[in-house]
């Protein structure tokens, strides 16, 4: 079973890490992963708040690739910055995301990351179509390394923010000379309106998601229960088994005969005296729990 963490890179302890990091370089993030139990998982190159291009040199990438190979499954995962907007239909947002989305698949190629995974963004008046649209031109202006997928992943739809219908996720999909795939955020599919609650309800999304986009193009599943209920378009965490999705729900999602091969990442809170390693573990129980019934 995959499963892992979006863990930090920085070199200084953050709160949830049990111990002071032992590295002054990207190897931090294999330490937590470790740490918190994980076999894969995801970073931020730099901080997601501020248009700033990856710091990576070529020693400190060559030991994160070895530290990598020696103690995870893989994959890693690349989550870009928040002020990427594909949809937007101004040029210098545009041309400031199609900027930053190249940093992070170079930066992908130099560390052996597999994956980049990216929010489609909000058209914010283009429409629907022109924003999907939009996306699209941005993508096929990428010059993506051979080794390196970019992945689109499932917004929860509030505003004018596209990617919460699977049918987005598709058009883009269609229409880029990109090979993309999808990476499907369980809160965020749940509180776009696709209900996860029970086995029945998952059953009948991961359907769905294989007839309007196809499992074949789905690389990575950010496994997170949600604070509100299904269809409020709100985007706010909980604790595995703990939130509006609850144990039924997540128990089918992490050992659906369709999802077990899919990398699980888990961008779950920190908070109420459990965090990352609560929730790696929790998962592993639900996956073991479904394995005897």
């Amino acid at each position: 079973m995959r499963v892992g963490a979006h863990v930090s890179i920085s070199k200084s302890p953050r709160p949830n890490d049990d111990e002071k990091p032992p590295y002054g370089d990207l190897r931090n993030a294999v330490h937590r992963q470790v740490t918190f139990g994980g076999n894969c998982g995801q970073i931020f190159t730099h901080s997601p708040q501020v248009w700033q291009d990856p710091d990576i040199d070529a020693d400190e990438a060559e030991k994160f690739r070895t530290a990598t190979a020696d103690q995870l499954d893989g994959p890693w995962v690349i989550h870009s910055s928040y002020l990427v907007n594909l949809c937007t239909p101004k040029d210098g947002l545009r041309q400031k995301s199609l900027d930053s989305m190249q940093k992070e698949v170079d930066a992908a190629s130099q560390l052996g990351i597999e994956y980049v995974n990216v929010h489609l963004g909000a058209h914010t008046g283009a429409g629907v179509e022109g924003g999907l649209d939009n996306a699209v031109s941005v993508l096929d202006d990428l010059s993506i390394p051979d080794e390196v997928t970019v992945l689109l992943e499932s917004d929860a739809g509030s505003g004018t923010k596209l990617g919460g219908d699977f049918e987005h996720l598709a058009y883009v999909l269609r229409e880029s000379e990109q090979d993309l795939d999808v990476c499907v955020d369980t809160a965020h599919a749940f509180a776009a309106g696709y209900d996860l609650s029970s086995a029945d309800a998952v059953d009948d999304a991961v359907a769905e998601f294989d007839d309007v986009v196809g499992l074949e193009h789905l690389a990575c599943i950010h496994l997170n229960d949600s604070k509100h209920a299904c269809g409020t378009n709100k985007d706010e965490h909980a604790h595995i088994g703990e939130g509006h999705i609850g144990v039924e729900g997540m128990r089918r999602i992490v050992s659906h005969p369709d999802l077990v091969d899919v990398p699980l990442v888990l961008e779950t809170p920190t908070e109420d005296g459990r965090g990352f390693a609560w929730n790696i573990e929790r998962v592993r129980e639900l996956a073991a729990e479904a394995a005897e019934v």
